[in-house]
């Protein structure tokens, strides 16, 4: 056998070979390789080790130091999830199935960040912030219950900011996060002091405006959600037994008073003019149980759109739905766009919990679930099926740079039990359990195409006569305008190189190490959905084509759409708040929050939003999360030292990258065009999010090739 680093030669051998055509000397050296980067799934690893194997999500509850910080295990019948890379820690002692925790979680070594990224990487500022930032906000904002007074509290992060104890290294934090932490001239203290986010900076009133929220759907931070409402009456799907009445509250004579003398229901369904951000049912089933946590409450929530005829789209309205809990009945109300100050002011604040159900879903679902976690099987699987000289590893080599090392950060101080993300977003402990709940219910692979996501939620129709083959239900759809054309871009590139590389068809359903790589993805990565029917067969190079466009498209555009543009939205959080604390003044118009509500409707808006403790940390954190490091790799940016070798596909990248210079053109015209109401207008943030390229630092634009923050 070699050992570990003889066979690192393979990834120096510079010319890539489908295992057919691998020369006789080096055969046996690339199927040593693959053994030992799979181990034999025993024991502890340990950090000089290159190994890669499965294992559930069974490490992010502490239940030896707390039973409160128990959690299930994700990744069985119960709970479904993708798998994370093995450990092999300890078992706790109250938990068999579940791992112990550690301080320092294993990657495989060539997974790691390089010693230049550990100096200049976000994720050295993620870690410090984790780890030094929000404890120290934790000693200084004593109270986790404090609110902010008043409005003019929430501006002084951004003008005064929030004095820290100075930490006993002196000048630590403005090393690592000058962005954030400023000395204070006197030296005996530092100072948290927050970058105006280019919202607020745009317009400061914008987030309390209906035109801005309905538009943020389209080219905000979560662009996934919004769909076509395609049934009416509009009903759950849940037990009615448990959950109460299923007929929702929003009704023809509801709709059609507020969409006044346009059209008819019926109309505006045959015209495609009503869209849906609906979170009913997936938040149903966790209501009570969220609102047991101290501080926070939910409600399941359904909030309709109307398409006008300047493209954009109109709130009508929120519906909040609270199932039966002890002997009180199913709790449901419909809040409408008003005239009076009272519904005025309810309408603000449902819209504020909607805006934190969305912010949940978001974080959660589009953002963890289905670009970091359901990315790292693909991963896992490569590195233990596909040789480094294969073509194919080659290709998406590039596209899984630092993921495993960032997902191991986030499973130690993100997403774990008591965590920053429990702490602060609405579902609270069962935060990463409803991810669970949304892999089962809607995660599809085939569904993770860009053009696909499209048709799933009726925000497209193919149409192979349109420019992308789809044609757009809403024209003026930021994220997916641009989407599509990146999308074309990543196809045409991976097509001349799955080409090249397999010039007769039946060489792809031969390729051994290849089909070997897709079928562990999907029977060990994925193994909860192994046996579902829409899977993709790798038997052609079309096949393989639109797989692995699907994965780049995830790690490279999906991920920088939701990610990069956390701090420019959610930086003023009243415009995305994280989680709300207090239920409507409506559901129990008896107690003293109604008559406060009636008396001084802004201290109960303020009383909803986050805490002061759990606003700062979540600025903070979006802050570093939104950040683009020094040396970030952006798509069709670099070319590979083994493209480069081959004329043909160094031709074929030069075209690619090419394409991605006249995307920035294209957006860079695009929010100058005063027609596209959705991206551009009076305090509007232009959309730049899927600009292929960026400079370093915050900047709401820049497609890196991976998924490395």
């Amino acid at each position: 056998m070699h050992s570990n680093d003889d066979v690192l030669m393979s990834s120096t051998i510079k010319q890539s070979y489908l295992p057919s055509e691998t020369p006789s000397g080096i055969k046996r050296l690339r199927e040593e390789e693959l053994q030992l980067l799979r181990g034999n799934g025993e024991g502890e690893r340990k950090t000089s080790e290159r190994i890669y194997d499965y294992d559930t999500y069974n490490d992010l509850g502490d239940p030896d130091s707390k039973d409160e910080l128990t959690r299930p295990v994700l990744g069985d019948k119960d709970h479904p999830y993708p798998r994370r890379c093995r450990t092999g820690r300890p078992r706790t002692k109250k938990d068999p199935l579940s791992e112990e925790r550690s301080s320092n979680v294993y990657v495989p070594r060539d997974e790691a960040f390089s010693e230049l990224k550990q100096l200049t990487f976000s994720a050295k500022t993620l870690k410090s912030v984790l780890h030094a930032l929000l404890p120290q906000l934790e000693i200084t904002l004593v109270d986790p219950e404090l609110g902010f007074p008043y409005f003019t509290a929430i501006d002084s992060l951004f003008n005064e900011g929030v004095t820290l104890p100075k930490p006993t290294t002196s000048g630590f934090f403005q090393s690592i996060i000058p962005r954030l932490v400023k000395a204070i001239s006197d030296g005996q203290d530092d100072l948290l002091l927050f970058e105006t986010p280019e919202i607020l900076d745009r317009d400061k009133f914008s987030w309390f405006k209906d035109e801005e929220f309905s538009r943020q759907t389209l080219a905000g931070l979560n662009p996934y959600s919004i769909e076509l409402v395609t049934e009416w009456p509009l009903k759950s799907k849940l037990d009615p037994e448990i959950y109460g009445p299923a007929e929702s509250l929003i009704t023809t004579e509801l709709v059609e008073k507020e969409i006044r003398g346009f059209m008819t229901v019926n109309e505006a369904l045959k015209r495609k003019k009503l869209f849906i951000l609906d979170y009913h049912d997936l938040l149903m089933p966790y209501v009570n149980k969220v609102r047991e946590v101290e501080g926070t409450t939910l409600y399941g929530s359904r909030t309709l759109f109307f398409l006008t005829e300047n493209g954009t789209l109109r709130p009508v309205a929120i519906e909040l739905t609270r199932p039966p809990i002890g002997d009180k009945p199913q709790w449901k109300e419909v809040f409408t766009p008003t005239w009076d100050a009272t519904g005025c002011w309810l309408w603000r604040l449902a819209k504020a919990h909607v805006c934190a159900h969305d912010s949940g879903y978001h974080q959660l679902v589009i953002h963890w679930l289905r670009t970091h976690c359901c990315t790292e099987p693909y991963i896992i699987a490569a590195n233990r099926q596909l040789s480094a000289m294969h073509p194919i590893y080659r290709l998406l080599h590039p596209h899984f740079r630092y993921t495993m090392e960032i997902n191991a950060l986030a499973r130690e101080s993100l997403i774990n039990a008591g965590g920053a993300i429990e702490t602060c977003f609405s579902p609270a402990k069962y935060s990463i359990e409803l991810s669970s709940a949304a892999y089962d219910q809607l995660w599809r692979f085939d569904m993770e195409a860009l053009p696909a996501d499209l048709i799933r939620r009726g925000m497209a129709v193919e149409d192979p006569t349109a420019e992308h083959g789809v044609k757009l239900t809403i024209e003026d759809y930021p994220f997916a305008n641009d989407g599509l054309i990146l999308w074309d871009a990543i196809k045409e590139w991976v097509g001349d190189y799955v080409n090249h590389y397999y010039p007769d068809p039946t060489l792809v359903e031969s390729d051994n190490e290849l089909q070997a790589w897709w079928t562990e993805v999907r029977t060990k990565g994925h193994a909860d959905k192994k046996d579902e029917p829409w899977w993709p067969v790798l038997k052609t190079p079309e096949d393989l084509i639109h797989t692995l466009t699907t994965i780049i498209w995830v790690t490279a555009g999906h991920h920088a759409a939701v990610n990069f543009g956390q701090y420019m939205y959610a930086g003023y959080f009243p415009n995305r708040p994280t989680i709300a604390r207090s239920n409507m003044p409506t559901e129990d118009p008896n107690d003293d929050l109604f008559k406060i509500f009636l008396k001084k409707p802004e201290a109960a808006l303020l009383r909803c939003f986050p805490s002061q403790i759990q606003a700062t940390k979540v600025m903070a954190l979006l802050d570093v999360l939104s950040n683009h490091s020094p040396d970030e790799e952006y798509i069709g940016g670099n070319v590979e030292s083994s493209w480069a070798e081959n004329p043909v596909i160094k031709a074929a990248f030069e075209r690619f990258s090419g394409n991605l210079k006249k995307l920035e053109g294209i957006i860079d015209e695009r929010n100058t065009n005063m027609k596209l109401k959705n991206r551009v207008g009076a305090g509007v943030v232009p959309y730049e999010l899927l600009k292929p390229f960026s400079e370093s630092g915050v900047t709401g634009k820049g497609v890196p090739n991976s998924i490395s923050i």
